[in-house]
């Protein structure tokens, strides 16, 4: 059984992503994968600093984040767009997680091997795909496989009903999708 790894990439309160990743992780459970949900709004971490990290080593969030990534065989990143690219937030818990936590743990250890997957959710018509296509590459820099699939959700504030659950039938099927896949794609590769 694959134990999935959902990441949220907003720190808003009622962020359409964090929904979107809610009911990823209820697809994946019914796919037979653990899922758990990342909210960085529960991790405070400061923005990267080589200096910090040198001084200081790894904050404990930092620690935290890391733990759970080592832990997991695949990854869900639920990525908003800015400005046609990820949040700052995103890209910070990335950074913070890829730095070793001591000089024995080898290079990028919290991502070499994943498999991961993109979705992403927006009021806008694309709904952050444009936004994906720079967290694909970054990750594949450092080592985790993306799978083809990805879903990215237009309109999304009118998309979800006041429990969070996902009403459009199509999004929900390609969501499903992507799901599949990720559980699919993790299970052989761990197996």
């Amino acid at each position: 059984m694959s134990k999935i790894l959902v990441i949220s990439g907003s720190a808003r309160r009622d962020s359409v992503n964090l929904k979107l990743g809610r009911v990823a992780c209820r697809i994946g459970e019914e796919l037979g994968a653990t899922c758990e949900l990342v909210d960085p709004r529960e991790h405070e971490l400061p923005l990267y600093n080589a200096d910090v990290e040198e001084a200081e080593g790894l904050p404990p969030a930092a620690l935290d984040l890391k733990k759970a990534f080592e832990g997991a065989d695949g990854l869900l990143f639920c990525s908003p767009e800015y400005n046609s690219s990820i949040t700052p937030l995103l890209k910070n818990l990335i950074d913070w997680v890829s730095r070793p936590a001591s000089e024995e743990e080898a290079p990028l250890s919290a991502y070499r091997g994943k498999v991961a997957a993109l979705v992403s959710a927006s009021p806008g018509a694309l709904g952050g795909m444009r936004g994906l296509v720079h967290l694909r590459s970054i990750l594949g820099n450092i080592g985790v496989h993306v799978i083809p699939g990805q879903y990215a959700l237009g309109s999304a504030y009118g998309k979800f009903d006041e429990a969070g659950a996902l009403t459009d039938d199509s999004a929900m099927e390609k969501l499903t999708g992507v799901m599949r896949e990720l559980v699919t794609t993790t299970d052989k590769l761990a197996g």
